[in-house]
């Protein structure tokens, strides 16, 4: 039951990547550049949730609508101001923009809301009244105790799930997701058939910051602990299983979320919790090495 509880943790943990990673998929499948600054707007979107709730005593659930709400208007804004006058710069002036977006949300997160830690309340339990007083219950357990799966993995996985589900038939049956599609193909000949690829790249934006922000209080509400640079690794390890999976393939970060995670866990259960980070890259590695492209990502032959 072991092997089961740390296997149902690496799925639960997989889905965030994979919720993640479908920003940096999405933005480079249309956009052809990587958003480094999309793991601060997970950070972003925790923050808006935590106070919302904490402070102002809003329903959990509205605190979760605002921070996608905020979290989308973000991500527009910078693909606005920081990435469209770059849209015929070289790749590397748009790397480099994004990491300088990077560092300018963190450190107003330090200035907005200092670096003390915050402790991310759990929104996923269910209260029972009994004749002994209130039990509140956070996960159930199955085989009589042994496997214990909590509320928020449940809500993770099913999420995941449902996003992808709806991420796959946007793209493939909506004429927004096929304005998305063409944009990825060829700009030019999707604009010359009439579709706005600036207004196309900027849902995209708002799409994948969205999802970040529902994906910070997934990440929150299953490792509460929030400070300003709560973002950067999970956004890097997203990243790596984009990568992973195929970057630009929406089944692809789904894959490489899930394989990550897995890999994540199972390393620090059976390896080293100092070293499970330095397995997961070795494994893309080997990966990258085997399949350039990822996993589901397809060979582009260039024609010369």
């Amino acid at each position: 039951m072991t092997f089961l509880n740390f296997l149902i943790n690496g799925i639960s943990l997989g889905s965030i990547y994979a919720i993640i990673a479908l920003g940096y998929t999405m933005v480079y499948g249309i956009a052809k550049m990587l958003n480094f600054a999309h793991g601060d707007v997970i950070m972003v979107g925790a923050y808006v949730c935590f106070f919302a709730v904490s402070t102002y005593s809003l329903p959990p659930l509205v605190g979760i609508l605002l921070a996608v709400v905020i979290c989308t208007v973000l991500g527009m804004v910078v693909e606005r101001l920081a990435y469209k006058p770059l849209r015929q710069a070289p790749s590397l002036a748009v790397l480099i923009t994004a990491i300088g977006v990077s560092y300018f949300l963190q450190n107003a997160a330090l200035l907005l809301w200092t670096s003390n830690t915050k402790m991310f309340p759990n929104f996923f339990t269910i209260t029972e009244k009994t004749a002994d007083g209130e039990i509140v219950k956070n996960g159930i357990q199955l085989f009589g105790g042994a496997l214990n799966i909590s509320f928020v993995t449940i809500i993770t996985i099913v999420t995941c799930l449902v996003i992808m589900l709806a991420l796959t038939f946007f793209t493939g049956k909506t004429k927004m997701g096929k304005a998305m599609r063409a944009c990825s193909e060829d700009k030019g000949a999707a604009q010359l058939m009439g579709i706005n690829v600036n207004s196309t790249i900027s849902l995209t934006f708002a799409i994948g910051s969205g999802l970040a922000a529902i994906a910070g209080v997934l990440l929150c509400s299953a490792y509460p602990t929030l400070v300003p640079t709560t973002g950067s690794m999970p956004g890097i390890k997203a990243f790596t299983a984009a990568v992973f999976g195929g970057i630009g393939s929406i089944p692809g970060a789904l894959l490489g979320g899930l394989m990550l995670g897995i890999i994540e866990i199972f390393a620090k259960a059976y390896i080293s919790t100092q070293l499970s980070d330095a397995v997961v890259f070795a494994v893309l590695i080997v990966v990258l090495l085997v399949r350039p492209a990822g996993l589901l990502g397809k060979q582009i032959r260039e024609k010369v």
